[in-house]
């Protein structure tokens, strides 16, 4: 959710019910403490942090989120023994991303509240195994008793009941808020979004850390270096510094890396979010009623 889910996004989410997450991945240190303080100005609702541990000035990152006493976060992208027990310390809660089992125990045994168990279909960055979130949801529910969130692929009601059956307590829902009204992305990779169609989302740049992007004039750049066997130094040369700013914040649709999930294909249009929780929850609230009068 970088350069998509800053207070705006993240203050709307929590006052319609949810728990907003401002998505750190894009700021510098002093503009993510503007984002947390206009976000408390905005909500007076529990809301959160994504942090992806793998980007750079992190140690600033994570003593902003502890001094504006931020209640909890999601961590991502590297590996949860690093600052879970730092956070626990000042009583903050930690929900930690995964993609296999293989971390969801390694996130249970540094002690994390919650895990976030993502599927292959989500965008940006994701899983090696490309393992979906129908299979690894109900595979992590069989390793750990943690409250489980599932995520990827997730956009309506009916998505979120599916997993809620495969053994989560609560679902992460990115792309659709990504392309809402109150998202910082740029009206052009909103419209791009609502037009695409199935397949035209693909797992890219393994050697280096799997991103999940809208096939574009870069993703073709990219696929022809993987097919001719460029190594991690070239495709991370190509992929340089911005793009993804690029794309999902400047609107730039063809030199940009349009981060996005495979559940894009069904969303249609460009909505508040406070219409999004209503429509998902009433989804909801329909399918469970029509499978309760289903008889095997």
């Amino acid at each position: 959710m970088i350069w998509c889910s800053g207070w705006r996004l993240a203050s709307a989410v929590s006052n319609a019910g949810g728990l907003g997450l401002i998505g750190s991945g894009s700021m510098i240190p002093d503009v993510l403490r503007e984002h947390i303080c206009k976000c408390r100005e905005a909500t007076q609702e529990p809301f959160g942090v994504n942090i992806p541990l793998l980007y750079p000035r992190i140690e600033e990152i994570v003593k902003v989120v502890a001094e504006e006493k931020v209640p909890i976060v999601f961590t991502s992208a590297g590996s949860p023994a690093k600052y879970t027990g730092w956070f626990k310390e000042r009583g903050i809660l930690v929900a930690h991303v995964v993609a296999n089992v293989r971390f969801a125990l390694k996130s249970q045994e540094s002690g994390v509240d919650a895990i976030v168990a993502e599927g292959f279909e989500a965008g940006g960055h994701n899983g090696r195994e490309e393992t979906t979130t129908m299979t690894l949801i109900p595979l992590i529910r069989q390793n750990t008793s943690l409250p489980l969130i599932a995520a990827g692929g997730i956009a309506s009601g009916g998505s979120m009941l599916a997993a809620l059956a495969l053994g989560a307590e609560g679902v992460q829902i990115g792309t659709r808020f990504a392309v809402s009204e109150e998202s910082s992305a740029h009206l052009a990779f909103k419209e791009h979004v609502i037009k695409s169609g199935d397949g035209d989302t693909m797992l890219s740049l393994k050697k280096i850390a799997p991103v999940r992007m809208m096939k574009n004039q870069f993703w073709e750049q990219v696929r022809e270096l993987e097919e001719s066997g460029a190594s991690s130094d070239q495709l991370a040369g190509i992929l340089g510094k911005g793009r993804a700013k690029l794309g999902i914040f400047e609107g730039n649709l063809n030199e940009g890396e349009l981060e996005i999930g495979q559940v894009a294909a069904l969303v249609q249009n460009i909505q508040p979010v406070s219409s999004i929780m209503e429509e998902i929850i009433r989804e909801y609230n329909q399918t469970a009623g029509f499978l309760s009068n289903l008889k095997l």
